[in-house]
């Protein structure tokens, strides 16, 4: 997939809810990964059952994804409003790689471009204006 910018919605502990319903206004199911399935908390841990990642693909073009928000997750933990990240995901390494250095310039660092748990290279980061980004590159597809 060439590089693309998605919306990436945080929700205090209720995103599977926002998200069925959102799959339902738009006419798509929504998947999700809890903490406790993609290892990221013990299986009795109480945050275990919330959502990770979920994602909504619309179409090709309306994808939406969404997390819970959990202990640690954030220094200032949940607060409405703030709960809209912009998400550039893809394969394109050279231009991802240059977005997150450019685009946090000034900025502050929350987690560096770094391989992660899942396989993608990932960061994030609040841009000089306030806005929250993150960065997944993914290995290019083969074919």
């Amino acid at each position: 997939m060439p590089a693309a910018l998605h919306p990436y919605l945080n929700f205090d502990g209720n995103s599977r809810e926002a998200f069925e319903f959102y799959g339902h206004a738009l006419g798509a199911i929504p998947q999700f990964v809890t903490f406790g399935e993609a290892g990221a908390v013990p299986a009795d841990h109480p945050s275990a059952d919330k959502v990770m990642h979920g994602s909504l693909e619309v179409t090709e073009l309306i994808r939406l994804y969404v997390s819970d928000v959990i202990e640690g997750m954030s220094p200032d933990g949940f607060t409405p409003g703030t709960n809209v990240t912009l998400s550039l995901m893809g394969d394109d390494e050279t231009l991802l790689r240059s977005a997150y250095e450019r685009l946090s310039e000034g900025g502050s660092i929350t987690m560096p471009l770094e391989k992660q748990m899942w396989g993608d290279v990932y960061g994030s980061f609040t841009d000089r204006f306030g806005i929250v980004w993150q960065v997944n590159i993914s290995e290019p597809a083969q074919g």
